[in-house]
């Protein structure tokens, strides 16, 4: 007889569960912080430290690695606010470690606690606090002591308050930690780097001691630089600089038009014979160890006034054409910005991403280096010198390549649209969806290095042709003559000496049809031109779906924006909103293809070095054997079963590994 079994599985109303508070944090660490060992969590309490000192208040940070394990991050600041709330009704320094989205960083406007903060996110400390199995706060502040503990991100000791005792200090926080090892691949906190860091926090604000104290190994180390930059950088350089460090600072005041009050940058330069030794830069005192848009500004600003100075005084020899890496790729520096609201990639912030810092940075450097160049004219010709032999061996490097590529090769396609230089290392070609997108494209590119092949439609699915039969195909015969390789697969020894792009970059339409135009071109190379991937050569360009018009509010301009996706879009109009500008009046447009572009906007978003967002292609975790099962699901002609399979698994999961 037939018996009706509940069905385990079933998907409900009540299969749907809803993370609260800081369980995001603990399901998905890796989304919010490394996960390879705690210093990072421990440097989201030293940030806040620091920018209690970075807006004025406190001259010191001392930072104790106990024998338990656990670290305390001690400062003389303000001290965190422990009073309540006035909406949310609790005490603010239990928000602040137990909100993902609470801080006094969010409100930039007069009277906000801090101008220039680098920590924006918002989920900081509360990140600490999920990932620790204790953490004790103690706050000074007001003629008072405040004091809780968090286990697991919840309070297990309530917030006491008493009137200070004689002999305590009057002000400042201490917050003291002891990481979860559940969540770290090892508990042990990089010496080198941690030292690096703390070291960091004491060049970058001068006057400001910071002391770490090792109780196991019962090591004292205190810093504090009164030279600053300069000084720190010369005592790391292992070689002497061919002319004497360059260095300066400029900031906006409040009648600038451009940048808010107190935004820019401090720097020092020293260019070596053998190339940069020293690279380091910061925003808001978070180092940005991947650089960013800040270090793009700096190579703009020295490229630019090098030129003028070679070009003021007649030094450049006929034939040589000066490139941004013959100045950028001597020098050495320590490079401080200062940024209202910098918008970083990633959580652990390790390269900035503010469009405007570029410009920012570049409009201080280029003026005071052209000056410094031209009051110092006999060191400004020692470095040009320097300059123009960089620029003179790369061109004959560039005509060395050309040279043995020989008669023999293929002509280009037609439809490619070349660029000037032949320097391997510089040049870049953008396999572009359609002729129309393509037109934008020849306009708005940098034409010294940027070459540009149209694609008419849909390229073939590789994935199951035979490599003799590739170039049947009119698209694939164009891409491979134009990139000067020719198809091989993972074992071949692959001949890549005629490569003639150093990068080759995949711009299609940020819809779904343009995804399926990149997910096509990326089975090509993947299939029959892996060595490019191995090497490093192939990238997705990710051009924006939304532009945003933001009027003119108060002091600060009209500006144009862009969003990749409906996520960004969203952040830009919260920010608006958050500056005084309703969300109704941002105007909001919509690219239902590259086409729609103009050259400018295709350069600013996507083309441009120093503002675009392209992405290198690697393998993933998968590997080799284990991306090549995937693929071979996705793109298989009799794999629907595994296709559907794969997508009923994974679909909600999927994201793009490159």
């Amino acid at each position: 007889m037939a018996t009706n079994t509940p069905n385990t599985s079933a998907y409900g109303e009540s299969a749907i569960r809803v993370l609260k508070g800081l369980e995001p944090v603990k399901q998905r660490p890796g989304m919010y912080t490394r996960t390879d060992n705690p210093m990072h969590i421990m440097q989201e309490v030293l940030d806040n430290a620091a920018d209690e000192a970075l807006a004025g208040f406190g001259k010191r940070i001392k930072v104790t690695q106990h024998l338990d394990g656990s670290v305390s991050v001690e400062d003389d600041g303000r001290g965190i606010p422990f009073g309540l709330h006035p909406e949310e009704g609790a005490p603010v320094v239990e928000l602040v470690f137990t909100r993902l989205h609470a801080g006094g960083k969010f409100d930039k406007g007069s009277g906000g606690a801090y101008s220039f903060s680098g920590g924006l996110h918002g989920v900081g400390v509360s990140v600490t606090n999920a990932l620790s199995t204790r953490l004790e706060v103690t706050v000074h502040r007001d003629g008072q002591r405040a004091h809780l503990v968090f286990a697991g991100g919840d309070i297990v000791e309530p917030l006491t308050i008493r009137p200070l005792e004689a002999g305590e200090r009057r002000s400042g926080s201490s917050v003291r930690v002891w990481p979860d090892g559940k969540y770290f691949e090892s508990m042990a906190i990089p010496g080198a780097e941690w030292t690096h860091l703390l070291r960091s926090k004491a060049v970058l604000m001068p006057g400001v001691t910071v002391s770490l104290i090792n109780e196991k190994t019962r090591d004292n180390q205190s810093w504090q630089y009164k030279g600053g930059l300069s000084d720190y950088l010369q005592q790391h350089l292992p070689v002497d600089p061919v002319i004497p460090l360059f260095e300066g600072e400029g900031y906006a005041d409040k009648h600038n038009d451009s940048f808010a009050d107190g935004e820019g940058a401090a720097w020092a330069v020293a260019f070596t014979e053998e190339g940069a030794t020293l690279r380091e830069s910061y925003v808001n005192l978070i180092p940005t160890s991947s650089g960013g848009t800040h270090d793009s500004g700096l190579r703009d600003g020295l490229f630019q006034a090098v030129k003028s100075f070679i070009e003021l005084h007649a030094l450049m020899p006929k034939g040589v054409k000066l490139l941004p890496e013959d100045v950028f790729a001597r020098a050495s520096y320590v490079l401080s910005a200062k940024v209202l609201d910098p918008q970083f990639q990633g959580q652990i912030k390790e390269r900035l991403n503010s469009r405007d810092a570029v410009r920012l940075v570049s409009s201080f450097v280029r003026p005071a280096c052209e000056l410094w160049l031209n009051q110092h004219v006999e060191h400004g010709k020692k470095l040009a010198e320097l300059v123009i032999k960089s620029a003179q061996a790369r061109q004959r490097a560039g005509q060395k390549v050309e040279k043995r590529k020989g008669s023999g090769v293929a002509v280009l396609p037609g439809k490619l649209t070349d660029c000037e230089s032949r320097d391997l290392s510089h040049n870049e070609l953008f396999l572009v969806e359609g002729d129309s997108a393509g037109g934008s494209a020849k306009m708005g590119r940098d034409k010294e290095c940027q070459a540009i092949l149209p694609l008419r439609g849909k390229v073939l699915n590789t994935w199951e042709v035979e490599r003799d039969r590739l170039f049947a195909n009119n698209e694939v015969h164009d891409i491979s003559v134009a990139i000067g390789v020719d198809p091989h697969g993972p074992e071949d020894e692959a001949d890549l000496s005629g490569l003639r792009y150093g990068k080759i970059c995949i711009l299609s339409d940020a819809d779904v049809d343009g995804s399926h135009i990149q997910v096509l071109l990326l089975t090509l190379f993947f299939k029959h031109f892996p060595k490019l991937i191995e090497a490093g050569h192939v990238h997705v360009a990710r051009p924006p779906l939304f532009r945003v018009d933001v009027p003119a509010r108060g002091k600060k301009p009209a500006s144009k924006q862009y969003a990749l996706d409906e996520g960004e879009l969203h952040a830009i109009l919260d920010k608006a909103e958050k500056d005084g500008v309703p969300r109704e009046r941002c105007q909001i447009s919509r690219f239902k293809g590259l086409g729609e572009m103009s050259a400018e906007q295709l350069w600013d978003t996507t083309l441009n070095p120093d503002t675009r967002r392209l992405l290198p292609v690697h393998l993933g975790a998968l590997g080799v054997m284990g991306t090549a099962e995937t693929m071979g699901k996705l793109m298989g002609k009799g794999e629907a079963a595994s296709r559907r399979e794969l997508m009923e698994l994974h679909g909600d999961d999927i994201e793009i590994d490159v």
